[in-house]
């Protein structure tokens, strides 16, 4: 019999931390890596708990406990090569956990193919980073309830805490563990493009100092806009450059990069027929902010609007603080309507406020706000929409001017805000009794036959246009 509790394979600073997370709460672990200096440096915590590594497999899987309780933290692109390099070597009723930040579809895969052959498979997502999974991240793992019972008391020792109510929470079979991160992850490409897009309204429009914007974020962190989020942008605009005294904000190339978890909720979107209009417009943001050589062309091909913003100076912060705040709202709203949708298509059965819940402490989009979404799914689990309840139509409502003022203001001056704009879009088309896809649907007609149907009688129709 092993003596290990927890196998940890992949010793890179994720598995790591979480692995000195593990045994900070007394559970010992095995960690196994292909390179010697992640081992070395895994070995030289050994003196925080009971922790070691190996460099041989089989004496990696026999010094775990049985049922082995195996996680993987390996690059998504190596997921199949890492089972199928262990699977010769397990027991029927052995655990594999994926950490990793795999593709639902293919957590779907394996977790099919594994329990078939006996073994009990766990897709989970964790967000929280580096540091979170030392301290305490947000865990969101699917797979079998049996599985998941195997590292329940593990899991809940070292997610993040919120009143002394770990963050983690069965999601629901198969890869809805891996779902409910990729949603994650896209509402936070929402937020992210958000936040940057008030950064450059106010650096653009106001000229907006560093200081200012730290001060203005750092206040902004105190009320409704309490979130890691909006924390982190406010400490990013007070650091400065050690070796030329600027803002470090103003010398970082402006091109941000993806490693896909974004685009997946996009794709995944259009696949099930959700809106996720600020989600994609986030997407596409970091896309073409990765033109730089084009933009800097384009700039000397263009004009535009050459003055800032000519109104009160005071009063365009708050409303951009407002446009903010409703802005990352609606993609939270869009997130949760995906995920809603995803429950039924897929069998998921997922519990918004569960998963509102796990999300208030440890992982990237935890925010005040959240504790108002458990409430509101709680007492109406099936509720459409996030902006139909209170207190968040009220929030919307209340700040609508603010925004359309701030959108407004951003086409006047040319600054670009596809985030704002398109969460407005869609709050305008969600609004909207009567669209204009009666038009649409009368040229699909016209040109192919697809027929429609009529507001004043029951039935299927169509017209000979051109007759």
């Amino acid at each position: 019999m092993g003596e290990y509790a927890i196998g940890m394979v992949g010793l890179g600073v994720m598995g790591a931390n979480l692995a000195r997370n593990f045994v900070s709460k007394g559970f010992s672990v095995a960690g196994y890596d292909l390179a010697a200096d992640k081992r070395e440096a895994f070995d030289r915590h050994a003196g925080e708990g009971d922790l070691k590594s190996f460099a041989d497999v089989q004496e990696f899987l026999g010094a775990l406990e049985q049922p082995r309780r195996i996680i993987l933290l390996v690059p998504s692109s190596v997921v199949d090569e890492a089972i199928a390099s262990l699977k010769p070597m397990l027991n029927k009723g052995d655990l594999l956990i994926d950490l990793g930040n795999s593709f639902f579809g293919d957590t779907e895969r394996r977790a099919v193919s594994l329990e078939d052959a006996g073994y009990y498979f766990i897709g989970s997502g964790v967000s929280g980073g580096e540091k979170g999974a030392l301290r305490g991240p947000s865990i969101m793992p699917g797979g079998h309830r049996e599985a998941y019972a195997l590292i329940a008391p593990a899991f809940e020792a070292i997610a993040a805490k919120v009143d002394g109510d770990p963050c983690v929470t069965y999601i629901g079979p198969r890869g809805a563990g891996h779902y409910v991160k990729m949603v994650h992850n896209g509402i936070e490409y929402g937020i992210m493009q958000l936040i940057a897009e008030a950064y450059d309204l106010l650096k653009r429009g106001v000229d907006a100092s560093a200081d200012e914007l730290a001060a203005a974020f750092r206040t902004w962190n105190q009320a409704e806009l309490n979130s890691y989020l909006v924390q982190i942008t406010g400490e990013i605009f007070a650091r400065r450059d050690p070796d030329t005294g600027t803002p470090l904000v103003d010398i970082i190339l402006d091109e941000a990069q993806q490693k896909g978890t974004g685009k997946w909720t996009s794709q995944n979107a259009l696949d099930l027929g959700v809106p996720t209009h600020t989600i994609n417009a986030a997407v596409e943001g970091r896309i073409i902010s990765g033109l730089k050589a084009e933009r800097i062309e384009a700039a000397k091909v263009f004009g535009g609007p050459k003055g800032g913003y000519s109104g009160d100076r005071g009063e365009f912060f708050e409303q951009v603080r407002d446009a903010l705040y409703v802005s990352m709202l609606i993609s939270y709203a869009q997130g949760i309507a995906l995920m809603q949708a995803a429950s039924k298509d897929y069998d998921y059965d997922l519990d918004i406020a569960d998963i509102a819940r796990i999300w208030r402490g440890g992982c990237i989009i935890r925010a005040g706000l959240l504790e108002d979404v458990r409430k509101v799914y709680t007492a109406q689990p099936d509720l459409p929409n996030l902006l139909l309840a209170s207190p968040f139509k009220e929030a919307v409502e209340a700040r609508q001017a603010d925004w359309r003022a701030v959108i407004q203001a951003a086409v006047g001056m040319g600054v670009p805000v596809p985030g704002m704009a398109a969460s407005l879009a869609y709050f305008d088309a969600y609004r909207s009794a009567r669209l204009p896809a009666n038009l649409t649907q009368a040229q699909r007609d016209f040109f192919g036959s697809h027929t429609y149907r009529r507001l004043d009688r029951d039935g299927v129709f169509h017209t000979e246009w051109e007759a």
